[in-house]
């Protein structure tokens, strides 16, 4: 029987008809995920690498694909294990019947993991605590077929590479992407190219025995984005002690992750002194790479902990500034790219995209915006200023695209006809409908991407007049009269009211689902306060509001699929954003249950919360159903913890003015809490809130601090 699944997006499952059941996108759900950018472990919970996504990838390439240990025919059953921090895990299980004289279990082995860039290391230590002498062989198997990312995204079978012998190590190798594995102490038989390791063991009464396994895995002309010093952390860690555990772990956790996201731009040590520059890949597994969306909004959502990372995603991807038209790439001068790879991803013969792919509308405004935040936030002068000449050429790009839509928005359509449907965040091929699930047809005008191309005309307006260069009463003029087109031309009206169509499509028409997207347009200043007044009630009603957090798309519309990628699945970053929005739009009393929405979902995740989860909603049950093939952790998903914390603290930033402003919004509902170490200015921010609501604050020299 024919199946299909979605190609059309790199965020997303990818399309193609097949007859074969296993092409299908691997799930990931119940996985073991254990990662050090650009390096990531996918294991079962048992910690075997045995199929599927499984497996341990370094870059685009997968190193390993199965790691299995084996004791004869002795059953391995798995008593416990997971996740011991972001790039560490272990795994214990009991060798069932070995040694055992009474109903206790005798011999049970310990599997520990430790992942570092390139590098895999598995320690397995079996201890005997029974009363008996006992005897086993222990197998490890090893292969790999070292697929690139997107063929296992794919769900496309490939056969494995045999394994040979080198000095007692086993190896493999193809296309310039080596791998090798070691064991100490060396096994008693080695055999390639089956990838067999096998030990004979002895244990007596209260002894143990362990070896080590190190895989090490390289390409011959290095990695494109290499890891990070792990010493050079670009923010400061913060630490929050509240009433609500969940909110802590999720913090704890998301900031434990995002360290292990971290990756450098080697460009940016060309003729530069001082670091590097770091910016955090999209997510593992599918996405461990330099997203220009992705990254924009993950360092703007951890401005609050430094500015640092912003500064390096800003000149990573200033460094990729589009200079050229080149339909093939979708590069334009003055544009920011969405996605860099080794090579080109051919997903099926009619969707492919090139390694450097330009293919997104609003990464450019938003760099723009992250610019100016950063410098609210304290980004020294001298940086900024190294970027203004990048910010006109983004700027330029705005006011073109607008031009050549001939109706004054930011449009969209994949030209190449092999790229991107969608070029929004929502960018699966189904992400953009009419409420009656008719799909939208391009070239296609986003409503989020009118308030971010608002938000940065009036950011980077700011920024000129600041430095002292021409242009930027033209920009606000500009962002006022998209903010009037928009009044005009989105609005549409049901038996609720008033409310913004997703887009306009080819012929003008709005595209007139409800969406999450309300929330991209509140607090950037392109609504008045009646307008976001009937956007906070949309938001918090029982269509988008789960319970866990926005629906993508309002179950009330026609396709909405809880477990669709974009059309009814709860995103956190997503629903952050609009908490964001709300507080900033005042309107703190509808932020508060989203907030908690989330809170909710992140203990259902263990602090980690996924790229996005079904969207059934807390009346489906108290523990949110995962989507099975996302990524987890996530870059954004991961900062949406920060930029929560941020919304209940009503905190936000004016350096040049000299001030911070601190006004709790929803942030009782985890009174007493304290929360140590954030950043403003480059120096410590400190605050406390107390249970009858008294705050106190411990800002940097020079910054006054100001309620809203």
């Amino acid at each position: 029987m024919d199946t299909t699944v979605k190609a059309q997006d790199t965020n997303g499952p990818v399309t193609t008809p097949t007859s074969v059941a296993t092409d299908l996108q691997p799930f990931l759900h119940d996985a073991v995920v254990t990662l050090y950018a650009p390096s990531f472990v996918i294991s079962r919970a048992d910690g075997q690498l045995d199929g599927g996504a499984d497996g341990f990838y370094h870059g685009d390439g997968r190193a390993l694909s199965h790691l299995t240990v084996t004791v004869g025919s002795i059953a391995l059953a798995p008593v416990g294990g997971g996740l011991r921090g972001a790039d560490r895990a272990d795994f214990r299980a009991i060798l069932r019947g070995l040694g055992e004289v009474t109903p206790d279990p005798a011999v049970a082995l310990n599997r520990r993991r430790t992942v570092a860039s390139g590098r895999l290391e598995e320690s397995l230590e079996v201890t005997n605590a029974g009363t008996r002498r006992v005897g086993f062989r222990l197998t490890v198997t090893a292969d790999t077929d070292l697929a690139p990312m997107e063929r296992v995204k794919s769900g496309h079978v490939l056969g494995p590479v045999p394994a040979r012998a080198d000095g007692g190590a086993l190896v493999w190798s193809r296309d310039g992407f080596a791998v090798r594995l070691v064991s100490e102490p060396a096994p008693d038989a080695l055999e390639a190219p089956e990838g067999r390791l096998s030990y004979d063991v002895e244990l007596d009464p209260g002894a143990s025995w362990t070896v080590t396994l190190r895989c090490t895995a390289a390409y011959a002309d290095g990695d494109q984005f290499p890891a990070a010093p792990a010493d050079a952390l670009p923010w400061r860690a913060p630490a929050l002690r509240s009433a609500d555990r969940r909110f802590d772990q999720w913090l704890d956790q998301s900031v434990a992750d995002s360290d292990r996201l971290r990756l450098m731009d080697p460009r940016s040590t060309e003729g530069r002194t001082g670091g590097v520059d770091q910016f955090l890949a999209a997510g593992a597994p599918w996405f461990l790479t330099l997203f220009g969306r992705d990254a924009l909004w993950a360092a703007r959502m951890l401005l609050p902990l430094g500015t640092e990372l912003a500064a390096g995603t800003l000149r990573t991807l200033a460094r990729r500034q589009g200079a050229v038209a080149d339909p093939a790439t979708e590069e334009q001068p003055g544009k920011i790219l969405h996605e860099v790879r080794r090579g080109t991803q051919n997903f099926t013969d009619a969707f492919a995209v090139p390694p450097v792919y330009y293919g997104t509308v609003d990464a450019t405004p938003l760099w723009i915006t992250l610019l100016h935040d950063a410098w609210r936030w304290g980004l020294a002068p001298e940086q900024v200023e190294q970027l203004l000449p990048h910010t006109e050429s983004a700027l330029a790009w705005i006011r073109a695209q607008a031009d050549a839509a001939g109706d004054g928005f930011l449009r969209y359509v994949d030209r190449t006809g092999r790229g991107l449907a969608n070029q929004g965040w929502k960018d699966s091929g189904d992400a953009i409908r009419h409420r009656d699930g008719r799909l939208a047809d391009p070239p296609i005008a986003l409503c989020e991407v009118q308030a971010y191309a608002y938000e940065a005309a009036r950011g980077g307006a700011a920024l000129l007049r600041a430095f002292g260069r021409p242009g930027a009463d033209a920009w606000e003029e500009w962002a006022d009269g998209l903010a009037t087109r928009f009044r005009k031309r989105f609005w549409v009206e049901d038996a609720q009211g008033p409310y913004p169509a997703v887009a306009l499509d080819r012929d003008g028409r709005p595209v007139d689902s409800v969406t999450s997207g309300f929330g991209h347009l509140l607090g950037t200043g392109l609504l008045n306060h009646e307008e976001s007044a009937a956007l906070a009630a949309r938001l918090t009603g029982p269509g988008l509001d789960s319970g866990h957090g926005l629906r993508t798309l309002s179950s009330d519309m026609v396709g909405f699929n809880p477990y669709g990628y974009h059309i009814g699945s709860i995103w956190p970053h997503d629903t952050a954003i609009a908490v964001h929005g709300l507080v900033r739009a005042g309107f703190p009393d509808a932020a508060a249950p989203l907030a908690a929405g989330l809170l909710t979902a992140s203990a259902g995740f263990a602090g980690r919360l996924p790229e996005l989860f079904a969207g059934h909603g807390g009346a489906a049950g108290p523990h949110p159903a995962p989507y099975p093939a996302s990524c987890r952790p996530q870059a954004w998903a991961a900062a949406s913890s920060v930029l929560v914390l941020r919304s209940a603290l009503g905190l936000d930033a004016d350096v040049p003015g000299g001030t911070v402003t601190v006004a709790p919004a929803f942030a009782a509902a985890y009174a007493p809490l304290t929360v140590t170490g954030l950043q403003v200015g480059g120096a410590q921010l400190d605050i406390t809130l107390a249970a009858d609501g008294a705050v106190d604050v411990t800002a940097p020299e020079g910054l006054t601090v100001v309620p809203a």
